[in-house]
Order: C-alpha cells, then sequence, then structure tokens
C-alpha cells in the first residue's frame, strides 16, 4: 500500500466519525498488516502525531537488531 492511500487509512482511523468499533478495528487491522511497526494503533491513540508522522515512523520501523 502506498504512503498517501496509508495516511488515508490512519486519517479514516483519527476521524472515527459514526465508524463502529468494528469498523475502526479492521481499519487497524489492515493498516497493521502494510507497516512492519509492530503495534501502529499506539502512535495513532496514545502519541499526539499527524497523519504523516504515524505513516512515516510506522514506515521507517526497524526491528532492534541483536547482539550475538
Amino acid at each position: 500500500m502506498e504512503r498517501a492511500a496509508l495516511i488515508g487509512l490512519v486519517r479514516l482511523i483519527m476521524d472515527g466519525g459514526d465508524k463502529t468499533d468494528e469498523e475502526v478495528d479492521l481499519l487497524l487491522e489492515q493498516l497493521q498488516q502494510n507497516v512492519p511497526y509492530p503495534a501502529v494503533a499506539d502512535l495513532i491513540y496514545y502519541e499526539d502525531l499527524s497523519a504523516e508522522a504515524i505513516v512515516d515512523r510506522a514506515l521507517n520501523y526497524e526491528p532492534p537488531k541483536l547482539g550475538i
């Protein structure tokens, strides 16, 4: 999914509007499947970030490297 589409998806989730919890959960699932960030919902609900910043952080996530 392209960055612009992901931003639109995040905006839909952030707006909430008249969506049911189930609809928002489906949108969150779709978002999570398209970014490497393990808990993208946390960026939406617990951080004060714009939709663009959320998507950029979620797309640029790299898991911690374990030393051997």
